[in-house]
């Protein structure tokens, strides 16, 4: 599983160890690429990671928590108490942990029985010997008891034995295959629910334990019900080891054999009857409305697409969802108040918690590519924020970029999120913010700020949203800079 054997030294996979340090995937990454962090496979030892990070104290998970928390108030979705796992699943855990331990003491004994017998063999030839034996087994000897009474001065690494059993009792790591995606089970949550918090997109439909989409095969590891199922497994089935991801939790590390959406065409057409959680003014043209859908009933979507919206006066209009996929209940919406626009008339004047509002979708093509090794740009004006924002949630729940740099385009007073955006630029390492005053149809000379931050724009993937004037400034300029045509991704919003 994720800890492996190299010349007999512990290895770490880059998402446990970029935990145990407290740093985001694309931080390890980076320093990856510099050569500051050797990797065997894809994974590092306990060592080099400390020596990457001397400075890091493997007890205090102060920026753990800075990102946890970024993550947790911009998702909207995730209680800040730390939740403990079921008794069952703590149980299995120690058990674990328990058994490993004694085999650790065995091994230590063996270790202890044969330095014994090399000391009692060193002294068995010191007496027998001449002088030149003596001369050799007697600085032997020293040595050998100087190695055993000494005390380990590595106390990070110490620290770090004792975080990585902590984080094994209370997570339990999930590897993917064959894609190798990896994520973490915490608490009492199914591991449905664990995969889409991390951002992976995995196929389900009900959530409930009664369609069967969300089967996957365990391949190694243990797995506990955590609700009643109806669906009904053949018995091949039973024996090869499947089992429901929304109805199952992880009780040690797994490897599961599941299906991932590999695109918008991988997911069926939903029509929910959503219900309105709240409805958040952001000035007096601006609203944020929250969507709940029922619990056996949750939108699947990728980061970045849109669904078409109905009110109760028979008006309706297509909205990006701007929110993460990772909490796929609770939806968000930026309504801006346009002149005959019947719904968002409707949202401003009539609309009020507990009302239904339809949904039907997911539509559109708009979505991060996440096998692209390269650090990510986001472009956006006005309302094209919307879509911009899921995918930047989205991109920090997989933390597949080494950086991220979004600039904010609108006209004066537009920015009606600015404080959602300073506030990820004070709790990420890799992320910057730039916001802009333009007008869609005049953002030339705004967009020259990128290529001041960014002369060299090819080690990029540029994401943009915006009404129709802006994407052509965009797509003009860039092509002025030689930008590649395949690394801008684009989506109209008006």
């Amino acid at each position: 599983m994720p800890d492996q054997s190299n010349n007999g030294a512990q290895l770490l996979s880059l998402t446990r160890a970029a935990r145990l340090v407290g740093v985001t995937r694309g931080a390890l990454q980076k320093k990856i690429k510099k050569g500051e962090l050797e990797t065997f496979e894809g994974m590092v030892k306990p060592e080099d990671l400390l020596r990457a990070y001397p400075d890091t104290q493997l007890d205090n998970s102060g920026e753990l928590e800075r990102f946890t928390h970024i993550k947790d108030d911009a998702f909207a979705h995730r209680v800040r108490e730390v939740l403990l796992p079921g008794p069952e699943v703590l149980a299995e855990r120690l058990s674990g942990l328990s058994k490993e331990l004694a085999k650790t003491r065995m091994q230590v004994g063996r270790y202890k029985t044969i330095t014994d017998w090399l000391y009692d063999k060193f002294s068995e030839h010191e007496r027998s010997g001449g002088q030149d034996i003596r001369n050799i087994m007697g600085p032997l000897k020293l040595w050998l008891r100087h190695e055993l009474e000494k005390q380990s001065p590595n106390d990070y690494l110490q620290s770090y034995v004792v975080k990585e059993s902590f984080l094994r009792l209370m997570t339990a790591h999930v590897r993917l295959v064959p894609g190798q995606r990896e994520f973490f089970v915490e608490g009492s949550d199914t591991i449905l629910d664990a995969a889409l918090r991390a951002g992976i997109s995995l196929r389900y439909g009900c959530s409930n334990g009664n369609c069967g989409l969300c089967k996957a095969r365990v391949v190694s590891g243990k797995t506990l019900p955590m609700r009643h199922s109806d669906y009904a497994f053949s018995e091949a089935e039973k024996n090869q080891g499947y089992v429901l991801l929304c109805s199952h939790t992880a009780v040690n590390d797994l490897e599961i054999e599941a299906a991932e959406i590999g695109g918008a065409q991988d997911i069926p057409a939903q029509q929910i009857a959503t219900r309105v959680k709240k409805i958040e003014l952001l000035g007096d043209n601006m609203a944020l409305l929250h969507l709940q859908t029922p619990r056996t009933k949750r939108l699947q979507f990728l980061a970045g697409q849109a669904v078409t919206l109905e009110t109760a006066n028979g008006a309706e209009a297509d909205y990006p969802v701007a929110s993460c996929p990772c909490d796929d209940r609770n939806l968000q919406f930026h309504v801006q108040r346009l002149p005959g626009n019947r719904l968002a008339d409707y949202v401003f004047k009539k609309l009020k918690p507990g009302d239904i509002v339809s949904l039907v979708g997911p539509k559109g093509e708009f979505k991060l590519g996440e096998e692209s090794p390269r650090s990510l740009i986001f472009l956006a004006h006005g309302t094209g924020f919307a879509p911009i924002k899921s995918l930047i949630e989205h991109a920090m729940a997989r933390d597949v970029a080494e950086s991220l740099h979004l600039y904010w385009l609108s006209d004066d007073g537009g920015h009606y999120l600015n404080n959602l955006c300073r506030s990820w630029t004070d709790a990420l390492d890799n992320f910057q913010y730039t916001s802009l005053t333009a007008g869609a149809a005049k953002s030339d000379l705004a967009l020259k700020q990128l290529t001041k931050d960014h002369p060299d724009l090819s080690g990029f993937d540029i994401y943009a949203a915006g009404p129709e004037a802006f994407l052509t400034s965009v797509n003009k300029y860039l092509r002025d800079n030689k930008f590649p045509d395949n690394q801008l991704i684009t989506s109209r919003v008006d």
